[in-house]
């Protein structure tokens, strides 16, 4: 349990903490205004900005998309340079608050920003980045981490830095009250396997750990099970609990495994599927293939999180698959394509990004993912 931890992220969380923006940004800072497709302009939320920086110098940059790409982003990052701001507010959920990370860290290299998604450039520093959070699933708003699609090529990759944590966050829940069903499912679904790519690993003896990582997983479920009463509270224990399952403190000092999301983020690119729905596609089947290794924490999550007196590891399994479906998912590959070469595809992309042995014990193979999507089509 040897690590180090720090978040530095100030978190505003509450009804009407928009109005603090006025206060959270310093007066001489030029800022970029990054938001999506304009759905802040219907529920309200661009009006409560626009007041907040009534006296602030920005400019706004708007389209960035749900799996935000490098062709608009790069897009974003001239804009940037020519209006030369040097302060970010991200106003979106994480595919916004994803690209103002790009963004931020793309400002300052004269080369293709794409070379930090492969590696080939280390960011040495990037634009402050201020976050207004509209969508509660991927706790972008305060972890480092950012998941770019480009589009040319159908690639989704991951990059994270020291640098590109917020410096602050505000989460009013009653933005979430705009959302449709699909998305609020989406962010569900998207915190759920959030935690258990940080929990379902080994046994490692780190009990604060497993203990918060159980207590997220049945708030999670009760707000799955209680997905017909939402109220003011259930949307404030949404936006919390997306926000705690990836905001680090969970996976600290322990493994992580994250090869439901390394396949997922192939799908998403490919073919467009929601972030989330590939991760509920994915996930059951993935430990069907891995039974044997997961049998000691999934039986954990069944007694622990579900209330299951089982020694059957596939009926832990069911359970999960069953939240999916009990939120209307559909869990088949061949409703979201008619492709016929989906395994070779994810995994010539898997290859390509350096994923030929991966997950917890590095015993996914390409033959492996080969089952797992058989298994989800």
């Amino acid at each position: 349990m040897n690590f180090t931890y720090k978040n530095p992220t100030l978190i505003e969380f509450g009804k009407g903490k928009i109005a603090n923006l006025k206060n959270l940004i310093p007066k001489d800072r030029t800022i970029l205004f990054l938001y999506g497709g304009g759905s802040i302009k219907r529920n309200g939320i661009y009006e409560q900005v626009i007041q907040a920086l009534q006296n602030h110098s920005f400019v706004e940059f708007s389209g960035v998309e749900p799996n935000p790409t490098k062709e608009t982003l790069d897009k974003a990052v001239l804009f940037a340079r020519e209006n030369n701001v040097d302060f970010i507010l991200a106003v979106g959920g994480g595919s916004v608050i994803d690209g103002s990370k790009y963004i931020a860290s793309s400002f300052h290299y004269d080369g293709d920003g794409w070379d930090i998604l492969e590696n080939k450039y280390i960011p040495k520093k990037a634009l402050d980045i201020g976050v207004v959070l509209t969508l509660a699933a991927t706790g972008s708003e305060s972890n480092s981490g950012a998941v770019i699609t480009k589009k040319q090529t159908k690639e989704k990759r991951f990059f994270g830095s020291p640098f590109t944590y917020p410096s602050f966050a505000i989460l009013d829940p009653d933005v979430l009250k705009s959302l449709d069903d699909r998305q609020i499912v989406n962010g569900l679904i998207d915190s759920f396997v959030h935690v258990c790519e940080q929990y379902l690993t080994i046994n490692h003896g780190c009990l604060v750990q497993d203990r918060y990582s159980e207590a997220l997983l049945l708030s999670i479920l009760e707000l799955m099970q209680t997905f017909d009463k939402k109220d003011d509270l259930w949307y404030a224990n949404l936006m919390w609990s997306a926000n705690q399952a990836l905001n680090g403190l969970i996976g600290t000092g322990v493994p992580q495994d994250w090869a439901t999301h390394f396949i997922g983020h192939e799908l998403s690119g490919l073919y467009g599927i929601d972030h989330a729905r590939t991760l509920a596609i994915i996930q059951p089947n993935l430990l069907r293939e891995l039974l044997d290794e997961k049998s000691q924490k999934l039986l954990q999550m069944g007694k622990n999180v579900f209330a299951m007196q089982t020694d059957d590891v596939n009926k832990v399994i069911d359970k999960i698959e069953s939240l999916y479906l009990s939120l209307g998912v559909n869990l088949k590959l061949s409703s979201y394509t008619d492709d016929k070469n989906i395994a070779q595809k994810v995994i010539e992309l898997l290859h390509k990004h350096g994923f030929d042995r991966f997950g917890i014990n590095r015993t996914v193979s390409k033959d492996t993912v080969e089952k797992i999507i058989k298994r989800s089509l």
